[in-house]
């Protein structure tokens, strides 16, 4: 018996282009719920809601509601630093809200879904904390 495979290729083709076009769904609405959850929190700051959307000014403004000092978001361009900086900026960010490390560690591991709770909920910016 022989098999046509060019059939198969196209239902392949189709099966990916959809599960492709699922995931980037996915994704855009991620991306739309960390925006909105980080524009509440930069309000609740103080800072301009439009902040977070603006590319580089955005690590700013964040590196200013945790730590009190914007030009330290100049460390997560350097290469390895990056990486524990980040972690210890989103400890910090728990902090400057009231929140303890756990909820520092949510913002690590489940950014959007802890960032939702920050920008929604009860938490109150109290400032950077040492």
């Amino acid at each position: 018996m022989d098999y046509n495979y060019d059939n198969y290729d196209a239902v392949y083709a189709a099966v990916g282009a959809g599960v492709f076009t699922v995931y980037m769904i996915i994704i855009l609405v991620i991306a739309v719920l960390t925006i909105i959850a980080s524009w509440k929190i930069y309000v609740k700051s103080g800072k301009p809601g439009w902040a977070c959307i603006v590319p580089f000014y955005s690590q700013y403004c964040l590196f200013d509601i945790a730590w009190g000092n914007g030009w330290l978001f100049l460390l997560s361009f350097v290469p390895c630093v990056n990486f524990v900086i980040m972690i210890m900026l989103y400890l910090k960010l728990a902090k400057a809200f009231g929140k303890g490390t756990g909820f520092g560690l949510g913002l690590v591991f489940l950014n959007t879904i802890f960032m939702l709770i920050l920008g929604f909920g009860d938490a109150q910016y109290i400032g950077p904390q040492e």
